[in-house]
């Protein structure tokens, strides 16, 4: 059983109340970092720490906060993106359901870090309950003086606002998250500048995730060391996975990173196997942006080591045998599910979220829709597959914000990995449409 540093406390009774929170140790780092530490070695210690950003990058949480420019004169603004619009993610949604004071200690410790004064949880706004809920936690830190004027007599102040999105996938983009809070369109920004010196009303921000957030508290608590201590290489501590799909024990796990990825899908401690007895065929590792691996590729590295539950391991040989760790979004398909069709759905979902400024995103988009559909309802010709892997490549790495490559890489990965079953659709298209029928390259059609 791993070491549980953010959930370890999220089935206590009472535990989204304040005083429950409390007695459990909450707000500790917020008394320690605020009585005993500068705001320079709260920073220090976040990135000594090795935290990377939990929403889909992986970038070193401490040195983006290194980067926060400091003129004189501007408020700094901190602004956690809970927009979390990934399909096949949803560990954000849950820890602020259940541990809504881990997200307001994890900002004022982190505010107090960043010199901030003001600051802002910028929420999905479909998550309208999860507001609310977050909203009374807010309202019971002021009440108890952990917000508001001269937090705990040391003379340092903030006010922290939750802010509802208007349910756009790309506001997860944190420029665009900025554009819409800033009461814009939320269309993505040119950068440079980027946030660190330009950001939330041309001033310095830094934009992270929820978990990156929440996982401060701990290591102001205990120590960066401790944190280090945890995890494997450079993928230090815990991470929150969405475990869905075609597995026995779907829901939200804590990992230490390093887990095998074998033994977090088939260990009962986990996704308990493959429902129904089936055999894996895919599984998309990190949210639906990141490329799709069939199952050889993602027990096994390329090398024929075990694939681990890390950044380092799971981005092993890059995208021709690799994939990434993103948002955790951990979709596991079993040898039922159509390739075609799955991908069809994710650029239907991309074209539609597109927010329509680049020409290749806004065209290409569509493109990569209608050439699936096609393919997949048996109109399809063996050129349009070599169209699909084309236009994925004209959008990838051409576009202001990465909502083109996340429309391109899964398109690409999903030809690279299963064009057999591509060409299947094509050669069979009457057996391709037919209620029920799936392409498996041992048996030709599964009923």
């Amino acid at each position: 059983m791993g070491r549980k540093l953010l959930t370890e406390h999220i089935n206590v009774e009472g535990i989204e109340t304040f005083d429950v929170y409390r007695k459990h140790g909450g707000y500790a780092s917020v008394e320690k970092a605020l009585k005993t530490m500068s705001p320079e070695e709260v920073v220090e210690e976040v990135k000594t720490s090795g935290l990377r950003g939990r929403g889909g990058a992986g970038f070193p949480t401490g040195m983006k906060w290194s980067f926060l420019a400091k003129p004189e004169g501007k408020p700094r603004y901190l602004v956690c993106n809970a927009d979390e619009s990934e399909p096949g993610t949803f560990k954000d949604r849950y820890l602020m359901e259940k541990l809504p004071h881990l997200l307001v200690e994890g900002m004022i410790t982190s505010s107090y870090a960043l010199g901030c004064r003001t600051s802002y949880i910028y929420i999905r706004g479909e998550l309208m309950y999860i507001l609310r809920i977050l909203e009374k936690a807010i309202a019971e830190a002021y009440a108890n003086g952990f917000l508001g004027e001269n937090i705990l007599g040391s003379g340092y102040s903030l006010d922290l606002h939750v802010h509802p999105g208007g349910g756009a996938y790309i506001c997860g983009e944190e420029t665009a998250l900025l554009e819409s809070l800033e009461g814009k369109r939320g269309n993505p920004r040119n950068k440079p500048p980027f946030p660190a010196v330009w950001g939330l009303y041309g001033s310095p921000t830094v934009v992270n995730n929820v978990e990156s957030i929440a996982t401060v508290p701990w290591i102001i608590t205990n120590t960066a060391a401790e944190y280090a201590k945890i995890g494997v290489g450079r993928s230090t501590g815990t991470k929150l996975i969405s475990a869905g799909g075609n597995i026995n024990k779907p829901g939200v796990y804590e990992i230490e990173l390093g887990v095998p990825v074998e033994e977090f899908i088939y260990s009962d401690e986990y996704c308990g196997g493959i429902w129904k007895g089936r055999d894996m065929k895919a599984v998309i590792a990190g949210g639906s942006s990141v490329p799709i691996l069939p199952k050889d590729l993602i027990l096994k590295t390329a090398a024929g080591e075990d694939r681990l539950m890390t950044y380092e391991s799971l981005s092993d040989g890059g995208f021709a045998t690799g994939t990434m760790l993103g948002s955790g979004g951990f979709f596991v398909m079993d040898d039922q599910t159509c390739i075609v069709r799955h991908t069809w759905t994710l650029a239907r979902f991309y074209h539609h979220e597109s927010c329509g400024q680049c020409s290749p995103c806004r065209e290409g988009t569509g493109w990569l829709e209608k050439v699936l559909h096609r393919i997949e309802y048996g109109h399809g010709h063996m050129h349009d597959i070599d169209l699909l892997v084309s236009v994925a490549k004209q959008i990838e790495g051409n576009t202001i914000c990465p909502l083109g490559d996340a429309a391109a890489w899964p398109v690409a990965a999903a030809v690279r990995h299963f064009r057999e079953e591509f060409e299947w659709h094509v050669k069979h298209p009457e057996q391709a449409t037919s209620p029920g029928a799936v392409f498996n390259k041992n048996a030709s059609v599964l009923a």
